[in-house]
Order: structure tokens, then sequence, then C-alpha cells
């Protein structure tokens, strides 16, 4: 894929303009309120596996409406005194796959708890889903779960996401293992437009890693590539054509521009600038809006896959030096 969109010095001070609801927060905050209306009753399943240096949990807890979401939790085996957590989120169509996929994060001294996506884990990536969505959308969709709800906010598909992210966050404070003090969220694409959305709405996290976040400046994204997830918007808005107002309304509650504007903490962002799928302005966009101390990993020559082992290095990297680990 070449380049396609802004030059990077104009990516550098892009700073869109947010199409915000005057109503945004008061509908998180009542989300939230009404989700921790339910137990958490978050469980910790020994998970056997003959690993000699890492413990390994399955986990469930209650999210959205009740219902119950899978993750893992692993930790270094003997580690002293409560760790710095990461919450891992995952990227589109996948599942919370193995315990194999997610051992950088104890393997540098950190517990890592992996959150899986609702409704996710059949697509052919090789990393299996445990996780339904049980919430019927009211609406007709295109494939995939972008649609899923979007005619309404409080039915829309993300608002169930975001609101197990944040409960989450909840599950692994409240383990004795992890320090609370410093919890971290993290994640590529999906995952990273989730890390975004919860480190703006839970008062917990320490610091984000967004990798080349998707669900972010929906409309330029629709309108300046043609890859999906974003083209299951274009697909639905070119059949319902009457509902695009009403889709995008829906949209705001849920854009990464607007949890970025929330954003205090640190963090720790990656842009690739021949991504296709995750427009290098969507993702700047939301960087330059970000309220706390950031920095920002730029990969010229990639797409999609961004920086992927190099970026997880700098992201090792950058967290022992924000908590002053050796």
């Amino acid at each position: 894929m070449p380049l396609f969109d802004l030059p990077l010095e104009e990516l550098r001070g892009y700073l869109p303009d947010r199409d915000e609801p005057a109503d945004f927060d008061a509908f998180w905050s009542a989300t939230l309120a009404e989700a921790r209306e339910f137990d958490l009753a978050a469980e910790y399943v020994p998970y056997d596996l003959p690993y000699a240096n890492v413990d390994v949990f399955d986990v469930s807890f209650t999210g959205w409406g009740g219902h119950r979401i899978n993750g893992w939790f692993l930790l270094p085996r003997g580690a002293q005194g409560p760790l710095p957590c990461v919450m891992h989120y995952i990227g589109y169509g996948g599942g919370r796959g193995f315990p194999h996929d997610h051992l950088l994060w104890p393997s540098a001294g950190y517990a890592v708890f992996v959150m899986e996506t609702r409704g996710h884990g059949g697509a052919n990536n090789g990393r299996p889903g445990a996780t339904g969505d049980p919430h019927g959308s009211a609406n007709p969709q295109a494939p995939g779960m972008m649609t899923r709800g979007i005619l309404d906010p409080s039915d829309y598909y993300y608002r169930r996401v975001f609101t197990d992210a944040v409960r989450a966050v909840d599950a692994a404070a409240a383990h004795p293992a992890v320090d609370a003090s410093r919890i971290v969220v993290g994640g590529a694409s999906q995952g990273g437009g989730i890390a975004q959305a919860t480190a703006a709405l839970h008062p917990a996290v320490r610091a984000a890693l967004v990798d080349v976040p998707f669900l972010t400046h929906f409309r330029r994204a629709v309108e300046i590539t043609a890859s999906d997830p974003y083209q299951e918007l274009v697909r639905f808005l070119s059949t319902r054509r009457d509902t695009a107002e009403q889709a995008f309304r829906t949209l705001s509650y849920f854009d990464g521009l607007n949890f970025a504007a929330r954003g205090r903490v640190p963090a720790l962002y990656s842009v690739a600038l021949m991504d296709d799928i995750c427009p290098p302005s969507t993702v700047f966009g939301a960087y330059n809006h970000w309220q706390g101390p950031k920095e920002i990993t730029v990969w010229p020559w990639n797409n999609h896959e961004g920086g992927g082992g190099y970026q997880s290095e700098e992201q090792v990297r950058y967290l022992h030096k924000l908590f002053g680990e050796s």
C-alpha cells in the first residue's frame, strides 16, 4: 500500500474538530453505573500448563448486562509483592487465543490481564474465542460488528465492549497480586481503540499503550479507506441511505477522538503511514487531542501491522521508564 494520507508534517499538526454529543459524559456515567449494579464475581481458575516461570489462570467476570466475559490472567511465577498489570485488549475478529500468545508481559515482570471481546473469536486468524454477545441488535446490520445496534447509542455493540473493558480493570484492580496504582491499558487496532476509551473512562488507569487504533475519527475513516472493518459502515449506509445522520450520531458516543480529549494519563501511541485499515490521520487526530503526556512511534513503511515486535520492545522500555524499573 503506498502513502495515501496526509504528509507526515501535516499529520503531526492534524487536530480535527470533534463531533461530541452534549450528553457524552452523562451517557457513559449512566452506562457504567448500570453495569456496576451487577456483582463483578471475578473468577481465576488455575490453568494446567507445564510452564516453569509463569502462572496462568482462566478468568471470567461480569461485564455489561450481567454477561460473563472470559480472558486470561498471567503472572510471573515467584514475583514478590503486587505487580503492575497490563490490560490487553484484542484486535477485530480475534479471540483470547492461547496463554502462550501472551507471555511478553510476564517475561518482563508484569501481570497481564487479557480480556476477550464479546462475540469475536470465530475469525480465521488462529485465535479462538469463548465469549458470546447475548444481546441482540434492534436494527438490521451489515456482516460484522460495526453496525450492530448502530441506530441507537444505548443498543450499539461497542457500548457493551467498552463497558466490559472498564469492568475488566475493576477485576484486575481487585486481585491481590496486582498493584492497583499501576494498571496499564493496551492493545492494537480494535484493542487500541478499546484501550483509548478505557483510559478515559476508568480513573484507576495509570498509562495507555495505543497501537494503530481503530474506532477513531469514524467519518474521515469511511471517507478515505476502502478496507474493512470501516467499510462495514459504508455497506450499511449504501443500503440504508436514510439513516446516515442517525448512525453518525450513535458513533459520536464511541469515537476515539472524544475519548482522547479526556485522556490525562501518559500514553504511547503508534501509527503506520501506509495503514489503509486505520488511516494515519485518524490515529494522529486522536493523538493530537490526547491531553496527557504522550509519545508516538511512527512506522513509515508499514501497513496495519505497524511496528509489530519492534513496537512491543518500545512498550516494554516505555513502561520500565515510567515506573522507574531497571
